[in-house]
């Protein structure tokens, strides 16, 4: 498999999982139903950010966008997300981009990553990021109306790096 930045070109084929991935609800709060043009600037990241694209055998089959958490004091701490294609899921993509984007934040003077949100009945994502080395610093409880658990909680994970 090959992480590499994404381009313009890349965008129809991230935003296929992207668009079954938003309609499945049971990840991200953001909007359903997004056009190609309407989805872009949720996912397309520009600098300081980075998108990337993982390939496998000339398929996109993930995708992770990063860069600054918050900006001018919080800007050391960095952010990150996360698609796999559903039908590769469970094949390692997650773990290579979740690698990439430790590497990544670190080369770029980052002293932490924070993830905002991650839904606490997922449970691939909650042990992935953990076995990763970050720490779950809290939860809000019922911030996320899930279609078959009802509202649960968002964990705000974090790494020191």
């Amino acid at each position: 498999m090959n992480i590499r930045i994404a381009t313009r070109e890349d965008w129809p084929a991230v935003h296929r999982f992207y668009s079954t991935i938003m309609a499945e609800g049971r990840t991200y709060p953001f909007p359903e139903q997004q056009s190609l043009d309407e989805a872009e600037p949720w996912w397309m990241e520009r600098p300081p950010g980075r998108t990337v694209v993982a390939v496998r055998d000339g398929e996109i089959v993930g995708s992770a966008k990063m860069g600054p958490n918050r900006p001018g004091r919080g800007s050391h701490i960095g952010t990150a997300s996360f698609l796999v294609d559903p039908a590769h899921q469970g094949r390692g993509v997650g773990r290579a981009l979740g690698e990439y984007v430790i590497d990544w934040s670190r080369a770029e003077g980052f002293r932490g990553i924070q993830f905002n949100a991650v839904v606490e009945v997922n449970a691939p994502a909650v042990h992935l990021w953990t076995s990763l080395g970050f720490d779950i610093v809290g939860t809000v409880p019922e911030a996320f109306d899930h279609p078959e658990h009802g509202l649960v909680g968002l964990h705000l994970m974090y790494r020191r790096l």
